[in-house]
């Protein structure tokens, strides 16, 4: 009976260490930002106001976590509306066609104490490529009203025309597209 008892008692601990733990993105505390060079002697800064995300972890330290994250393009904000405007259009995102940008993860992989690659592909105007994030882990905490926080920055670059985003060779914008910025998840507490 003893034996049984202790069997069971790993069996539990074991299931409890592997529990998937869920974190949506909080929006309000977060920030998905992008710069591209304009004419090679000034950076345009953006962001996209409407995304969504998930993690999924088994760990605390958030190694091996499942991530992704969906981007509504109909959102970018360039602080310049005819420049918005024009990046809906086909040339760019063609978004009335194509819809959401979407991030599906592959790997989630701590490279040292704080810092973590992330894997995953990138769909944008229906092309899927494989993109890398580098991934500072900036802890969790607790915020006044009770609700478990984790924070993390990102940053890694794209090649817009492997997306058939804007014109296949110019001068006015660089090929190269810079992505960062500051995500806060909230955890998913589990109801009874």
């Amino acid at each position: 009976m003893k034996k049984l008892f202790i069997i069971a008692a790993l069996a539990l601990g074991s299931f409890a260490a592997n529990a998937q733990t869920t974190w949506k993105v909080d929006n309000s505390h977060s920030k998905l930002g992008f710069s591209i060079t304009h004419l090679k002697i000034s950076e345009v800064d953006g962001v996209f106001r409407t995304y969504d995300g998930s993690v999924v972890t088994t760990k605390d330290d958030f190694d091996g976590a499942t991530v992704n994250f969906s981007v509504d393009p109909k959102t970018i904000n360039t602080e310049s509306e005819a420049r918005d405007k024009h990046l809906q259009q086909a040339e760019f995102f063609d978004s009335e066609k194509n819809g959401k940008i979407e991030f599906k993860g592959t790997s989630f992989k701590k490279v040292s104490e704080k810092k973590y690659a992330l894997k995953g592909n990138l769909t944008i105007k229906g092309v899927t490529k494989p993109v890398t994030f580098d991934v500072t882990f900036n802890g969790v905490a607790k915020d006044p009203w009770g609700n478990t926080k984790a924070g993390f920055k990102f940053s890694g670059n794209i090649k817009r025309t492997d997306f058939n985003i804007g014109e296949p060779s110019t001068l006015i914008i660089s090929e190269e597209v810079a992505i960062a910025g500051g995500i806060e998840l909230q955890k998913v507490e589990k109801k009874n």
